[in-house]
């Protein structure tokens, strides 16, 4: 509840109990009002909310509107603006705007003033938030679901607050980068999660962390059986938890083909039992690795962007890191936030929260998506990206794209009895490196993938 003060010089309070930062703000509009940089800064980082003081508020409005409006701002043309609008004696007066160039502030300490205010703010919001959820607890026709997830939605955005991006100079950067060569130099391995695919790492150096990775293709292509290739590789090179959202296929399906590929069983013998001597034993003996497997799966259906988000922050806290997630596959996916009828603007949202994601939890993410039907059309139905478009955003978002194709007119080899058959993995996109095609070798009764010159 806003307090008007008697005396024109003193703030205007908003609520005196909640925390504030007076000299800070004072600070941070004077900056504004005998430096234009400022301005620019002060807008990228501020709203208007986040000033406490209600006169403090209007000042900042006023500054903002003359800004974008191309109006000269200083001591003389705010007054003007002020009175003109009526809203003169409502900030407290000439003397109020007259006290702010009273001491000329430190523009190097701008981004310490910055800093405070918004710390403040989000103090300011935290306590908001407790009374919120402590009045929205009582009402017990809320579903407990939907009010977690609120909350949730909620204290994400007052994180996402937090993380203001500080600017480097090249001077930093560059010496970061040439501590980081030394230190690769010294130890030569992957800068990212290994596939377990040694062609496609040489050309990757592995996922990077906080990249967008999509694994695409027509169906039956191979794109499941991959990711979890890649899953098991990565977990069995560096011990890394993995997290597993499989919207097409149930948990128990998933854990078959995962035992299909770690014991070269075939998957309709594993499936129905029939079962040799042999067999047995190596089952009995994966069952007790894969038992200490980090590998996490889910199988929720209709998932969601905050769905995603929130498991991340379990398999964090009850694992301490996490290696990779991947999601099979993107077009099942849900965005509960948007009534949007176009899919496709839907699908957009998706792949940049997506991205949002990778870079919040600093990890990379896998999405396995579809294809567009008009590479059947085509006489060469080799993928290509722009076979993406109809996709959403993927082919802006993604930082690297992999496409399968398989000719199946050429392609079938025989090996031991085991039909096997060579997949090109088709670099399209990578936004930090080379393009170009990996061959692999896919025995698709025991869902697992090879390197080419690699004996099954």
């Amino acid at each position: 509840m806003m307090e008007q003060s008697n005396s024109n010089s003193k703030p205007i309070l908003i609520n005196k109990y909640l925390p504030h930062n007076f000299l800070a703000e004072k600070m941070i509009l004077s900056c504004l009002l005998v430096n234009s940089e400022a301005i620019e800064i002060t807008l990228k980082t501020l709203s208007i909310d986040m000033f406490y003081f209600k006169n403090h508020q209007e000042i900042y409005k006023a500054i903002i509107f003359m800004y974008k409006n191309k109006i000269p701002i200083d001591i003389l043309t705010l007054i003007t603006f002020l009175q003109d609008n009526g809203l003169l004696q409502e900030i407290g007066g000439v003397k109020v705007l007259i006290e702010l160039l009273s001491q000329i502030p430190n523009l190097v300490y701008l981004e310490d003033y910055l800093s405070l205010i918004k710390d403040k703010y989000i103090r300011r919001s935290l306590i908001k938030l407790g009374y919120e959820t402590i009045n929205s607890s009582y009402i017990t026709s809320i579903p407990l679901e939907s009010m977690l997830n609120d909350l949730e939605n909620k204290l994400f955005n007052l994180t996402n607050e937090i993380k203001t991006q500080k600017l480097s100079s090249s001077a930093e950067l560059v010496n970061d980068i040439f501590f980081e060569l030394k230190t690769k130099s010294l130890n030569p391995k992957l800068s990212g999660a290994t596939s377990g695919f040694y062609d496609l790492d040489s050309l990757t150096q592995g996922f990077q962390k906080s990249d967008l990775i999509i694994i695409a293709g027509r169906p039956s292509m191979g794109k499941t059986a991959l990711s979890l290739n890649i899953a098991s590789n990565l977990i069995k090179s560096s011990k890394l938890p993995v997290l597993f959202f499989s919207l097409e296929m149930s948990k128990e399906q998933i854990m078959y083909r995962l035992l299909s590929m770690e014991t070269n069983i075939n998957q309709i013998r594993l499936k129905s039992g029939k079962l040799y001597k042999n067999d047995w034993i190596k089952l009995n003996k994966m069952i007790k690795i894969i038992s200490k497997f980090p590998l996490f799966i889910d199988d929720t259906f209709n998932l969601s962007i905050q769905d995603i988000r929130s498991k991340i922050k379990t398999i964090l806290f009850e694992q301490n890191k996490l290696g990779l997630v991947i999601i099979d596959y993107i077009q099942l996916m849900q965005n509960s936030k948007l009534k949007i009828e176009n899919r496709v603007q839907e699908l957009s949202q998706i792949t940049r929260s997506l991205k949002t994601i990778a870079r919040e939890f600093d990890i990379p993410i896998i999405g396995l998506s579809q294809l567009s039907r008009n590479v059947e059309n085509r006489v060469d139905k080799k993928p290509i990206l722009s076979d993406l478009r109809e996709s959403g955003s993927i082919e802006q978002d993604a930082d690297l794209v992999l496409m399968l194709y398989r000719n199946s007119s050429d392609n079938q080899l025989r090996s031991d009895s085991q039909t096997s058959q060579l997949i090109e993995l088709i670099i399209a996109k990578q936004r930090n490196g080379p393009t170009g095609t990996v061959k692999l070798k896919f025995n698709k009764e025991q869902t697992k993938f090879y390197n080419q010159d690699q004996d099954n």
